[in-house]
């Protein structure tokens, strides 16, 4: 992997969670920078990629060592409650980065290569907090909130970037790192490594993934150097362990568990790189430095996955093990060695403790996370977050207040039931539903036993903070719109149309309803007068998934009319596709219909197209009196057989029945 000529400043990016607890010149308490004449302190944050709770051996690892992280624990604070946002990968760095669950700033889930959204230039991340500061600020890893130009890092507040601008498996190869023919990734663009705002190398090999964290690792350490005469906030999100792991020369084969383990040593001999160089800048002891996950480990990967030990399930669910991670925290002299902390706190608290140990104003916007400084300083009683939500996918799936966690009914991803895959190769899922289930945590952390019925009261009492939830951060279970929702960024944004016709605002009936995921402006939406863009989050479509799309319009009275046209999605990528037929009918009572045309496309589902389109299938006839009229889309049903979602459900997505 040849690399050009490195010529930008390195940058850092934290997770940092807590902060400095020391009693300054007779003071008692946390104080903020301002009102001192030393240097404020650093920020190291140390954020790795789909790494289990159990992954680390102060957390029970098995088959491999971690001294460093294991010391850092020893000397600082490890953390048993400890969450992510959403356990994957985009939501849960949009919420670290800017202090709020990701539904708020609409960063939902895992970009893909060629998405078109990421994170709003006009949120406001850690670096842009700590810059008002005057630190500098370096990111050394994966991003993935964005991949265009203005949502990269340069745009959001770092001074330097280097690395890569979403998962290292979002590239044009296969499990094995042989050139995809078929499946997901053949979709994927090339895999490029980002210095500043411009590509440097491509990552074409396994061969080539291995290097990262070296890498990484090195730009780290070259920032620190940089600026150890000035504050500085460094971010070090590791693309490793997610798979295809890489893992150098120096640490391959060297674990009991095998590559897995390997890439662990090499992460935490990362960390101990890093915190050698600020002790040899004598900077050791005024950095606080974090290490935590993105989310929990990836578990139908088998031998290639990490544990999450007894919590339940793992990344891409809202169960412990998805979104409990492990978090160690360390600054000589401010948190208490050896010290471990049962209390609930998340990712997105970092910024705002951040903020408050350096001084800086909070973002003008709202924002959800909380200052667990008294926390992290070790005072008694110090409890800062009262509660959590675990949201997925716009979903409300659970809330934990103190020990007790009420889950709401959710279909859900699962590893239980199914066999894991093994050397890089992934396993299936199973899929299971739950019903409205209450677990104690501190009893039951795997969530194995359900006492909701011996406990009214306090589901009643979750019960009404979800509802405060719902109404600021909306629900797709519930097709609720949260009022305290902001818009994502948007590359070279479509806008959203409106169109005048007979139909708009009259009753529409369909015969199966649409996900509550994508209810397009709910039950009238297809009469609502507005046309959806290309981006199918946009808030206008309705998808329809496995089903046909089959709607009677009911316009009052007999009209006149002389078209019917609706637009269709194609986004193959995200398992859209074109209807394979389009039926248009009309009727004066709504039990007969006559159709006027059958529209059919041959090529539905037959050749794969990366890129998403919008088109608008429509029926032109003589001018003819009718009351009811109806459209019929046939869905491919399922996903076709090049398809890397083959056999799994197909969706439609239609934005406006117009008629004229």
């Amino acid at each position: 992997m040849s690399m050009k000529k490195q010529t930008r400043r390195e940058f850092v990016k934290t997770l940092g969670l807590g902060v400095s607890a020391a009693t300054i010149a007779g003071i008692t308490g946390f104080a903020s920078c301002d009102g001192e004449k030393k240097r404020p302190p650093n920020f190291v944050l140390i954020f790795t990629d789909d790494q289990g709770y159990a992954d680390v051996g102060c957390y029970g690892a098995q088959g491999f060592e971690t001294p460093n992280l294991d010391q850092m624990a020893e000397e600082g604070m490890r953390f048993t409650s400890f969450y992510v946002s959403q356990a994957v990968c985009s939501a849960s760095r949009a919420s670290l980065l800017t202090g709020c669950y990701s539904e708020r700033v609409s960063v939902l889930g895992a970009l893909s290569a060629r998405s078109n959204i990421g994170l709003n230039p006009e949120e406001e991340t850690i670096a842009d907090v700590l810059k008002k500061k005057g630190y500098a600020t370096g990111i050394f890893g994966k991003w993935h909130l964005g991949r265009h130009k203005e949502f990269l890092p340069m745009q959001q507040g770092f001074d330097e970037y280097f690395g890569l601008p979403y998962s290292n498996d979002m590239w044009p190869n296969d499990y094995h790192g042989n050139p995809a023919t078929k499946g997901r990734k053949a979709y994927n663009p090339p895999l490029f490594l980002i210095d500043g705002n411009e590509k440097v190398a491509e990552v074409k090999t396994l061969e080539d993934q291995a290097k990262l964290t070296t890498l990484y690792t090195e730009r780290a350490v070259k920032f620190i150097e940089k600026n150890k005469d000035r504050p500085f906030f460094l971010y070090v999100p590791h693309s490793m362990p997610h798979v295809p792991l890489g893992v150098s020369e120096k640490f391959r084969g060297k674990s009991e568990q095998g590559m897995y383990g390997d890439v662990i040593m090499e992460i935490d001999w990362s960390v101990g790189e890093i915190l050698r160089t600020l002790k040899k800048y004598g900077l050791d002891e005024n950095t606080l430095v974090i290490f935590t996950s993105d989310n929990g480990p990836w578990l139908n990967f088998g031998n290639h996955a990490g544990s999450a030990d007894s919590l339940r399930e793992g990344k891409g669910t809202a169960w412990e093990g998805g979104v409990r991670v492990p978090c160690i925290m360390r600054w000589p002299g401010h948190i208490p060695t050896g010290s471990v902390s049962h209390n609930i706190a998340a990712t997105i608290d970092v910024l705002p403790t951040l903020a408050k140990i350096a001084g800086a104003p909070l973002p003008e916007k709202k924002i959800d996370g909380v200052d667990i400084s008294p926390l992290i300083k070790g005072e008694k009683n110090a409890d800062p977050r009262d509660h959590f939500f675990y949201y997925y996918g716009g979903e409300l799936r659970a809330v934990r207040q103190g020990k007790w966690k009420l889950v709401f009914p959710h279909k859900y991803r699962s590893y239980e039931g199914v066999q894991p895959g093994n050397d890089g190769a992934p396993g299936r899922y199973n899929f299971k539903t739950c019903g409205l289930e209450l677990y104690d945590l501190e009893s039951d952390v795997g969530e194995t036993k359900n006492v909701i019925a011996e406990h009214p009261d306090v589901v009643k009492k979750l019960q009404a903070l979800a509802e405060k939830a719902r109404e600021d951060l909306g629900d797709r279970l519930q097709n609720i719109n949260g009022k305290g929702v902001r818009e994502p960024g948007r590359f070279h944004p479509e806008e959203i149309k409106k169109v005048s016709h007979l139909a708009v605002g009259e009753k529409i009936e369909l015969k199966h309803k649409f996900a509550k995921r994508y209810a397009g402006g709910g039950n009238n939406g297809l009469v609502n007068g507005l046309k959806g863009t290309r981006d199918y989050n946009d808030g206008i479509w309705q998808g329809f998934e496995g089903v046909d799309l089959i709607a009677t319009i009911d316009l009052g009275e007999a009209q006149p009319v002389k078209e019917i046209s609706c637009g269709f999605l194609q986004n193959q990528v995200s398992w859209i596709f074109f209807p394979k037929q389009v039926e248009f009918a009309v009727s004066e009572d709504g039990k007969q219909f006559e159709i006027l045309k059958r529209i059919v496309d041959k090529s539905a589902g037959k050749e794969m197209d990366p890129e998403a389109k919008i088109k608008e299938i429509s029926a032109k006839f003589e001018l003819r009196s009718c009351r009811y009229v109806r459209v019929v889309a046939k869905n491919l049903s399922i996903c076709p057989d090049w398809h890397p979602g083959a056999g799994g459900k197909a969706w439609v997505f239609a934005d406006e029945i117009v008629i004229r």
